[in-house]
Parts: structure tokens; C-alpha cells; sequence
């Protein structure tokens, strides 16, 4: 169980949540979906909740076992199996080494001693692995993995060997696995921050129903709508105008409902209310050009001032992001190629040879499976890594625009102010201040360390670097992930009117449709073909 009491949030000088009192608590059984427009300070708060960060003010308190699934996780050792890491939630690869090595020693001493040392010691082992599920342990953590879309050959790869997305879902079994006891049931309490980015229709199904099943508390991010509405019975929602946290103990749907009945309600008072304070300011103005008279009228007055200071806040209109990409600089016929591409992490191959050209203003996406390499050639393409064969080369007039899914362009130790001057160096310092204020960054939050922002925030400061870029060729890696569904319209607009050139990554279908490509790349092969609905089916599918 996890207890926030008087709990306040900030960023910076900015007040993301002020929540008095017991207000936010989470018990067995609770699966509370944590909602609110982009650095609302959802993620912020999580992190805070699952004892990654510290709150400005109050404390929490937290029983039982946890799981925590940051958006970006950090893992450790890069070297370790994804098979290793999945079983070190419950120590099990630890014990399974320590029985190697004992078994080891039982078939090569030939000291008495040692060998009889190492079969006490075996045994020991033994029975403690056998305590915390042994075997089945194992067998339990690659049904997770395989309903997670993750191959037995992926779980043999060092992390440093996987994509991404790959990682992220190898954190999302480990932390799966810890919570289950074989039913996919237990008192642990769940923290998940955008749980389904990576995971294919398949997964998200799996993964809806363990999280129905789940015992434990729960509190989930998502942008995710279906998932919400199976998944949740209560929801926080995070004010971003009032910084405040509105608790309710529903389902989905009926919050929906609830906050809609609520602002009709709201909008209802205000209106009367306004009705009258004018009446009221009206007789005042009559009353208060009489001297004798002037008292009443400063009553009146004030009368109106309370009728409106002790409404309910209206909740006022979400602000946008003005998402616009450059308009492209000019440029050859062919800006960008590539030949013969090939790219491998020690004996595993990604993909071999691979060919393609990108006109001037083509559009084209890059499909495959997760692992396939998608994100690695838009990394050789925006020349984040090397091929191990093969060249990249420049056209005419080239201008490239990088956006990377793991947000790598961003310096998280740096400012927002010196993320953008860094991505726009000759730029007017006026002209980014109105370009970050387009994307919802001012005052106080230039100066947030980027390394501060949520999921959502970091996605809207990388676009901006890319606004500010002037780029004819964008490589863009799933634009998409962690943004709120009024945000994610801006970016898909961005998508549909620019007409430079663009390569895309995504999981979306949407991103797709408004990119109304013209091509299709298919890894690991490289095959290169004319769109057609039938690949529109298979992203949705996927």
C-alpha cells in the first residue's frame, strides 16, 4: 500500500500538485489510471509515489513489495542477459550462476573436501531457489516474455543488443514477473508509466488482462484509452491549471461522464452568477455617481466580487502546442541515399545490404518487426551510428532533422533554454522564446533541467528543436509515444502539411495515415515496395 500525505509536487518554481491531507492512496485492489495533459505532472508524480524523486512538500509512505516502471528506463549492467535481467526480479539469476559454479566444482575437484564443500553448498542453493519457485520461476518468466512479443532468442542477447523497444518490454516483464506468483496474481502495487509504448495489439491484450487480474494496487499512465476503460476503477486526475489532484472512485467511462456533468454544471453557475454580479455593478455605477450614496454602491461591489471569487474554478480550455515543421530548405532530387547498409552487434545480425533513396519530399515509412532494426537505420541515417558496411550519402543541399524515440537528442542535464540554442545556435534569442512558448515552454520552465520534463514535455521540446532546424529530410522514430490525444493531433496536422522529405518509425496508425506515404521499407530485408492498405492493416494489427 502506498499513502501520499499533503503531498506537493513542483517543478522548479512551478507548482505541478498540491494534494491536502490522506487525498491520494493506493490499496489492494485500487487500478487508478493517472491522467492529465502533458506535464500536468503525472510522470513527475509517479516518480515520486514509487520513491524516485523527492516531493517539495509531505511525506509517503509505502508497505509491501513494489514495481515500478519508469517511461524511460535506465538499466543497469547493458552486459547482462535479457533472460538474466527478467529473472533478477526475484534474485533468481544470482542463484542460478552460484549453481553453475557449484556444479561445476562437483565435476572437477579432485579434493574430496572441495567436491563434498560444493555439493553442501549446491544443496543449499537448491532449496532456496526451489523456495522462490525454481523451475517454474523460469518457465513463468518466459510465458511473460513471450506474451510480451519477446523470442527465446531475444532473452539470450546481452541488452546492449536490443532495440529499445526491446528493453523496455524486457523491464516490463521483469517487473511483471516479480508480481506474479503463476496466476499473475499478488499484493504487489504496480506503478506503470505508458506500459503498452512497444508492445504490439497481441501484447496489450495479454497485458490488459493480467492487469484485471492483478490483486495488487495498481496505478497506470496511459494515453491508451481502451486500456483505461478495461482496466481502471478509480482515476486521478491532475489539474494542470489548478494543480490540483480530483479523485474519483469510478470506472473510465463514468469519470468521463462525471466531468463532463461537472463542467456543464460549472459553466451553468458562472453564467447565472455573472448574470447578476452585472446587475449588481450596473446598479452600483447608478448608485455611485450620488455622493450620499457611495457606500452602498462600494457594497454592491464587493457583493459582486464574492458571487464570482466563490464559484468552482471553470476549467479552462486546455492549451496547444502550435506544431508546425520547418518549411524545408532547398535541397537536390535526391537529398539522401544509402547503399548496401549492414549492421551487427557481435554475431547477431540486424540487417545486411540495404539500399534506398530519399527524394525531395517523399514520403515513406519503415515497417518490421520489433527488433528488426527499424530505430538502428534511422540512426546510420542520421549518422547516431556507423554501419559496419555499407554508406551513407549526402545529396545536395541536405538538411537533416532527427527525432529519436528514446529522446536521445536531449541533454537531460541541460535547460530547455540550452537544449533549443543548442539545437538552433544561429537563431534569434527572441525568435526561440516564441518558438518554445508555441510549445508550451515559458517562463520559469526554460530554465527546468530537461532531465526534469515528462515523457509528453521531452517529445514537445525535441519537435521544437526540429521546428527551429529548417530540415528537408525528417527521420522521424515513433513522434507519437507518450503524448496526450489533443497533442498528438497537433503533431499529425505537422505530419500532413509538411512537404519535405520524411522517413518514419511508428506503432500509430494514425502517424501513418496522415503521412500518406508513398513507400514502404521492410527490415530486416530491406525490401523496398509501393504502400498499399494492406500495410495501413498491418500497422493496426501490430
Amino acid at each position: 500500500m502506498i499513502t501520499a500525505t499533503d503531498l506537493e509536487v513542483r517543478a522548479g518554481v512551478r507548482t505541478l500538485l498540491s494534494a491536502p491531507g490522506p487525498a491520494l492512496r493506493i490499496q489492494p485492489g485500487d487500478r487508478i489510471g493517472l491522467v492529465g495533459r502533458n506535464g500536468a505532472g503525472k510522470t513527475t508524480t509517479l516518480r515520486i509515489l514509487a520513491g524516485e524523486g523527492e516531493p517539495y512538500a509531505g511525506s509517503v509512505t509505502r508497505t509491501g513489495d513494489l514495481g515500478y516502471l519508469p517511461q524511460d528506463p535506465k538499466e543497469g549492467d547493458l552486459e547482462v542477459l535479457a533472460k538474466d535481467r527478467v529473472l533478477s526480479a526475484r534474485g533468481l539469476d544470482t542463484l542460478l550462476r552460484d549453481m553453475e559454479k557449484q556444479q561445476a566444482l562437483m565435476a572437477e575437484a579432485a579434493d574430496d573436501k572441495i567436491r563434498d564443500r560444493a555439493v553442501n553448498r549446491y544443496g543449499q542453493l537448491e532449496e532456496r531457489f526451489s523456495a522462490l519457485g525454481g523451475y517454474e520461476a523460469e518457465s513463468d518468466a518466459a510465458r511473460i516474455c513471450h506474451s510480451l512479443a519477446l523470442p527465446d532468442r531475444v532473452l539470450g542477447q546481452p541488452l546492449k543488443t536490443l532495440s529499445g523497444g526491446q528493453r523496455r518490454r524486457i523491464e516490463l516483464a521483469r517487473i511483471l514477473f516479480a508480481a506474479s506468483t503463476g496466476g499473475g496474481k499478488s499484493n504487489t502495487t504496480l506503478l506503470l508509466d505508458e506500459p503498452t509504448n512497444h508492445l504490439d495489439a497481441d501484447s496489450i491484450a495479454w497485458l490488459r488482462s493480467f492487469l484485471q487480474n492483478h490483486d495488487g494496487g495498481l496505478v497506470v499512465i496511459s494515453h491508451d484509452v481502451d486500456l483505461l476503460n478495461d482496466v481502471v476503477n478509480k482515476v486521478w486526475f491532475l489539474d494542470a491549471v489548478r494543480g490540483e489532484a480530483d479523485v474519483y472512485n469510478m470506472g473510465w467511462k463514468k469519470y468521463l461522464d462525471a466531468r463532463a456533468t461537472d463542467e456543464q454544471r460549472r459553466k451553468r453557475e458562472r453564467a447565472n452568477a455573472e448574470k447578476k454580479a452585472g446587475a449588481l455593478r450596473a446598479q452600483a455605477a447608478k448608485l455611485g455617481a450620488k455622493a450620499t450614496k457611495a457606500t452602498a454602491a462600494q457594497n454592491m461591489l464587493k457583493r459582486a466580487e464574492r458571487m464570482i471569487d466563490d464559484l468552482d474554478d471553470e476549467l479552462v480550455a486546455d492549451r496547444t502546442a502550435h506544431i508546425r515543421f520547418p518549411e524545408p530548405a532547398a535541397c537536390g532530387k535526391t537529398p539522401l541515399m544509402a547503399k548496401g547498409l549492414t549492421k551487427t552487434y557481435g554475431s547477431l545480425e540486424i540487417f545486411t545490404g540495404v539500399d534506398l533513396a530519399i527524394d525531395k519530399g517523399s514520403r515513406v515509412v519503415v515497417l518490421g518487426l520489433n527488433g528488426a532494426g527499424k530505430t538502428t537505420l534511422l540512426k546510420l541515417l542520421g549518422g547516431v551510428e556507423k554501419p559496419d558496411l555499407g554508406t551513407i550519402e549526402p545529396g545536395y543541399g541536405l538538411k537533416l532533422g532527427y527525432f529519436a524515440q528514446e529522446h536521445d537528442t536531449i541533454d537531460d542535464m541541460a535547460t530547455v533554454w540550452e537544449n533549443i540554442r543548442h539545437a538552433a545556435p544561429d537563431a534569434g534569442g527572441q525568435d526561440l522564446r516564441g518558438l518554445l512558448g508555441a510549445f508550451m515552454f515559458t517562463g520559469p520552465q526554460l530554465d527546468q533541467p530537461a532531465g526534469t520534463l515528462s515523457g509528453g514535455e521531452k517529445t514537445r521540446l525535441a519537435l521544437a528543436g526540429l521546428v527551429s532546424s529548417a530540415a528537408n529530410v525528417l527521420l522521424l522514430d515513433e513522434p507519437t509515444n507518450n503524448l496526450d490525444p489533443i497533442s498528438r493531433e497537433q503533431v499529425l496536422e505537422a505530419l500532413r502539411s509538411y512537404t519535405g522529405a520524411v522517413v518514419l518509425v511508428t506503432h500509430d496508425p494514425g502517424a501513418a495515415a496522415a503521412l500518406n506515404p508513398e513507400r514502404v521499407i521492410l527490415l530486416p530485408d530491406g525490401t523496398e515496395d509501393h504502400w498499399s492498405d494492406e500495410y495501413q492493416e498491418l500497422i493496426e494489427l501490430a
